[in-house]
């Protein structure tokens, strides 16, 4: 074949080798240096991760209101045993979802695994929506429903990598400055709206069909779910990869030894400050619900919504002050600051528990409070830290591994959640996130790298050249710009600088 347009023939060019510093400067110099086209995909790969997130941010919080309802429908079939079950099976599909996703971000490519956490996303809820147990059993209901939120779990978990590692590249293309206040908006923002949305639709399809058709409701709000995932699967159909990616990827022979050995203090600090935030911040998101109808009369399940609502919009404004302060304060300063929300209204909250239950009210703004902190520190921080610690041919592998941390740590609280208020009461709850405060803060200190206004593109070339000082050799790119790089060659790197800088 001799068309030069024949994919294969332009895969089996041979390679040009070129040393570490080379291909470094050159990193640098075209990371910026877009066609229209590159573009245009940078602001539709931004605006599409947000769209995607919101997805995201709406699944993590279905159950919230879904717990009360299936606890009203089912009082004895939907005891705690259960309703753990369901919850965790998200977060437990997230998990797997995060690590898989997160290596096919390095090794596939960015816009495949795009689209699969879409496809993923879609089928567990579509599953999830027509859930039924056989011959009506209402065990088997829940099964059902385990599973379609394990599956939906794996694309929610696989959005984190895909769409954050995708969005902070996209970012550093346009806007190194404000990249951290943008990849915020784009992230956490809509995974915290997505809590505040899944109540106000329970509300609104709640009043539409009434509460003598709870049935109808909850399955309507899981459809909602198949939804909003699908606005976003053309546009990630049509995207192009990031050009620091497309230039800096390494598909083979991936150095992960080395890897560990040049980020493993980072990776400590992100993986257990997200351990202790996911911890405090997804059992408290899942079971508010439960907390809030238990302190009023009679569990009334519209004004537990409106209470619910109440509690999401107070902690939504701590995003924004987060956004304003991470270029101002720095990454780990912000996130430092956030977990010290968790210490000072943990504590009082679950030393003045019986008081101020009391007064609901004052123990919904105390409770939304503690939350908004969490948004404004490592709500806000993590996800951008983990886009930002590490070079882009392992950008996605490290992300994801340290949001499954982070999940894991979501798992373990919700399962002990219930135990905890059992045997210790519901103050405890509070107590222990004022006690995870203490340690985040600890955690982020030491452990957790400050990137601010540190352009990605540096990272990639202190990573080649790192790479090859310690003897590793490989193609870098995507297939159809993939270089090989040898040992540095002073010389030639001389020459490449002239070139750029003609």
């Amino acid at each position: 074949m001799s068309g030069r347009n024949n994919d294969s023939t332009v895969d089996e060019k041979p390679k040009e080798h070129v040393s570490a510093k080379v291909l470094a400067a050159r990193l640098k110099q075209e990371a910026h240096t877009l066609n229209p086209r590159e573009r245009l995909s940078a602001y539709f790969t931004i605006a599409a991760a947000a769209f995607g997130l919101i997805s995201d941010g709406y699944q993590n919080n279905l159950m919230t209101m879904g717990n009360v309802v299936f606890k009203k429908l089912h009082p004895v079939e939907y005891n705690s045993a259960v309703s753990t079950r369901v919850s965790n099976s998200l977060l437990v599909g997230a998990i797997i979802g995060q690590v898989i996703i997160g290596l096919v971000c390095d090794q596939v490519g960015r816009k495949a695994a795009l689209v699969g956490t879409t496809l993923l996303i879609v089928i567990g809820a579509t599953i999830g929506t027509a859930a039924n147990g056989a011959n009506g059993s209402i065990n088997g209901l829940f099964w059902c429903l385990t599973f379609a939120r394990g599956i939906t779990g794996v694309g929610v978990g696989g959005e984190y990598p895909a769409s954050s590692t995708s969005a902070s590249e996209a970012a550093n293309e346009k806007m190194i400055e404000s990249r951290g206040p943008v990849f915020i908006m784009v992230t956490n923002f809509v995974l915290s709206f997505g809590g505040p949305l899944a109540v106000a639709v329970f509300l609104i399809v709640l009043s539409a069909a009434g509460e003598d058709h709870l049935n109808t409701v909850w399955r309507v709000c899981f459809g909602i779910g198949i939804l909003l995932p699908l606005t976003v699967f053309y546009f990630r159909i049509r995207m192009l990869s990031s050009k620091l990616y497309r230039k800096g990827a390494i598909k083979h022979n991936v150095p992960y030894w080395l890897m560990i050995k040049r980020y493993w203090r980072a990776l400590i600090g992100t993986c257990g400050a997200w351990f202790l935030y996911d911890f405090v911040t997804f059992p408290n998101g899942v079971f508010s619900g439960t907390i809030i109808s238990s302190i009023i009369k009679d569990g009334d399940i519209k004004r537990t919504a409106e209470y619910q609502l109440l509690l999401g919009a107070i902690a939504l404004p701590g995003v924004f002050v987060g956004a304003w302060l991470c270029n101002r304060l720095g990454r780990r300063n912000t996130m430092m600051l956030g977990f010290s929300g968790y210490l000072i209204f943990g504590l009082t909250i679950g030393l003045s528990y019986n008081k101020i239950t009391q007064i609901i009210p004052l123990f919904v703004v105390f409770y939304g409070l503690m939350q908004s902190f969490g948004n404004l520190g490592p709500g806000d921080m993590l996800g951008l830290v983990s886009a930002e610690s590490w070079a882009t041919p392992v950008r996605g592998t490290l992300y994801g591994i340290s949001a499954a941390l982070g999940k894991t740590g979501a798992a373990v609280g919700t399962q002990a959640f219930t135990p905890i208020q059992n045997n210790l009461g519901k103050r405890w709850t509070f107590i222990i996130a004022a006690i995870c405060g203490i340690a985040g803060i600890l955690i982020t200190y030491f452990f957790v790298p400050d990137m601010t206004g540190v352009d990605l593109a540096d990272e990639d070339a202190k990573f080649l050249e790192y790479l090859t000082a310690n003897g590793w050799e490989g193609t870098v790119g995507e297939d159809s710009e993939g270089v090989t790089i040898t040992a540095d060659d002073d010389s030639e790197y001389a020459l490449e600088k002239e070139k750029i800088y003609a």
